[in-house]
């Protein structure tokens, strides 16, 4: 019988809302935290004035950039 499969890494990440659309994530080895947001299209999309909050990359944004890398 084969043993199970067990994971190699568990990455180890705390989220914390700021405020509205604005996050804080807290990643591994990191010694700052990244701050994910919205902008453009993404930022019209949930209805936030341009303004109301400071444009900041997405998490979709950081997705697509892990995926491509």
């Amino acid at each position: 019988m084969e043993e199970p499969l067990r994971p190699v890494y568990v990455s180890r990440v705390r989220i914390v809302r700021e405020r509205g659309p604005i996050r804080q994530a807290y990643l591994p080895v990191e010694s700052q935290p990244v701050t994910f947001g919205t902008h453009g299209a993404v930022r019209e999309h949930y209805g936030t004035a341009p303004g109301q909050y400071p444009d900041h990359a997405t998490t979709l944004d950081y997705v697509v950039a892990a995926a491509a890398g």
